[in-house]
């Protein structure tokens, strides 16, 4: 599911014509959004218990352990 949020400002300008763009294509819903208020998130510290849970992993592949062969440039 893909939603479309449109700004409480541009909802009369945008709305309708997001609707119409959108509506032979099932995955997407076109929303206004409603937040008002602070962010609650701003602000706040991790506490103790959230940093000891936050694993940081590298998922990239590793590399192949050994050394390569010298390769020489090639001549132009």
């Amino acid at each position: 599911m893909i939603y479309c949020v449109i700004p409480p400002e541009l909802e009369d300008e945008l709305f309708d014509k997001m609707v119409e763009y959108y509506k032979d294509n099932p995955n997407v819903t076109v929303i206004i959004d409603r937040r008002t208020g602070p962010d609650r998130r701003a602000g706040k510290k991790p506490s103790d218990g959230a940093k000891e849970q936050r694993k940081i992993r590298d998922r990239r592949r590793a590399r192949i352990p050994g050394t390569f062969p010298e390769t020489d440039a090639p001549s132009e």
